[in-house]
Parts: structure tokens; sequence; C-alpha cells
């Protein structure tokens, strides 16, 4: 039986960040104009396999996912058992600026989901100059509370599956049962407290409802892409996010969920493609 080889390159750097070495593992598939792709809380670049692998964005997009520390085939820093992981807004803003540097990227494209989304925004009002566009997917300034997350790390439930319990209902109906369960399996495989430590960027420290009208999408342009099943940013809350950024673009997805690129590569890229084309004929 022949194989079938995937165009996607996978590599380690290695990078001082706050101090202290970090091993970062990122794939990459094409050429032209950077993008930079940044997966959801508790999960990791494989979120974006559809991306990487469609000859018609890697024609003329360098696609880059890269596994934030602690997260897929990223190592934790040295010392990580002596303290608890917690994301930050300025933590996660540096990393992203960070990688992008180390790599050399002239003005990327960065296109991030659900967590990623949450830091689009942030990007696009402190960082506008540095980037070429800003793609959100299950982008909002906030997120309304509703699961207790002290049981995504506990010791009386397993961390995994709990963890992917909460990502199952997040997918929307239509999703190919073959990209749901991998979407879920990449959740049961996340590091403990992982997930939980994400969601405290996402839940407390990443909400910008006071900020919004800080972006100037005439600096750098703004798209926003949201899944119609998503609960935990419904279309309701992009509306209400771009309602607040004057020439923000704002697209709704018929059929999709809170992991559009991941739970149906296809079905996302159709709706990726538009966009893509308008950045690249600026």
């Amino acid at each position: 039986m022949r194989a079938t080889i995937e165009s996607i390159t996978g590599r380690y750097m290695r990078l001082d960040y706050k101090g202290r070495e970090h091993r970062i593992y990122f794939e990459e598939a094409g050429q032209g104009i950077p993008l930079v792709c940044l997966h959801t809380a508790g999960s990791d670049g494989r979120q974006f396999r559809g991306i990487l692998n469609d000859p018609r964005i890697t024609r003329d997009f360098r696609v880059i996912a890269f596994d934030l520390p602690w997260h897929g085939k990223s190592s934790p820093p040295a010392g990580w058992q002596d303290g608890d992981y917690q994301l930050t807004s300025a933590d996660y803003t540096d990393i992203i600026l960070t990688v992008c540097r180390a790599l050399e990227l002239d003005r990327p494209v960065a296109m991030g989901c659900s967590i990623g989304g949450r830091i689009a925004l942030h990007l696009a009002m402190e960082h506008a100059e540095e980037f070429r566009a800003i793609v959100g997917l299950q982008s909002s300034a906030h997120v309304h509370p509703y699961y207790d997350t002290t049981w995504l790390h506990h010791p009386d439930v397993h961390g995994g599956e709990v963890c992917a319990a909460i990502a199952a209902g997040l997918v929307g109906p239509n999703a190919p049962d073959a990209h749901r369960w991998e979407t879920v399996w990449h959740y049961m495989q996340g590091g403990p407290g992982i997930f939980k430590g994400d969601l405290y960027f996402y839940k407390v420290d990443g909400d910008i409802r006071h900020r919004l009208s800080e972006i100037d999408t005439s600096r750098c342009p703004l798209y926003l892409l949201t899944g119609e099943y998503d609960y935990s940013c419904s279309p309701a809350d992009t509306l209400e996010t771009a309602a607040c950024i004057p020439g923000a673009t704002v697209s709704i997805m018929p059929g999709l969920g809170h992991f559009p690129m991941s739970e149906d590569p296809e079905g996302f890229i159709a709706h990726l493609l538009p966009v893509l084309s308008e950045i690249a004929h600026r």
C-alpha cells in the first residue's frame, strides 16, 4: 500500500522568552504571505491541518501553525513543576510577537480561533503595524461564564475527558464524524491544567469590551468569521464586538461551530478563501 506524504514540514525552534529557554514546535506549508495560525484553548496547531494541506491557500500563503508553550509538542520551560500555568493577555501577545520575529516574518496575517480569536483583537488594537491583516475566528470581546472551570483540573475527574466533553458540545451538528472526533481527541491529550489556565485569559484577563473603539481597521484590516452554532462565542457576541469596531468585516458561517478549521475544514475554507483573496490583492 502506497503512503501519501503531506507537504507539511514540522520543526522546533529554541528561543529565549522572558529570560527562560523555550522549545517551540511549529508546522508550515506553502509560500508567499505569512499566515500565522493560533489554536484554541487547551489544544494545539494540529487544528489547522486542513489549512496547511490546501493548495488553494498554500499557493499564495506560507501557513505557519505553532503550539503555544505547554501545548502540543511545545514543552513547558524548565522548572514548570514549581508553579501553575495561567495565560495572561501580556504573555499571550508577547509569545506571538516573539515567534513572528524569530521567524523573521514580514507583516504576517494573524488568524486565531477562540482564545486565538480574542488575542487577535488585542493584536489589532495594540500591534496593528506588525500585521498585514487580522482574521478572528469565533472572536468576541468577552465571554459569559457558563461552566465551572475548577472541574477542568480536579483530582476527582479525568482531566482530558472532561475538557473534551466541553469541546464536544461546541462542535457544529453538521461536522463530519472523523473531523469531530479528531478535534475532541486533541483536547483529550492536553496537559493537566492547561485548558483551565488558558481560560483565565479567555474569561478574566482578556476582556476588552471597554477598549474595542481603540481598534483602527485603516491601519490593519480586521475580518471576523463565526460559526452559527457556537454558544461560547455566539454570532450575537461577534456582531456586538464588530459593531464597536468601524470597518470590521463580519461573516456568520452556517452549519459551523466553535472549531471551524478543525471540525469541518472544507466547509470553513469555503468562507476563508474570499477573505484571503482580498488580503492578497490589497
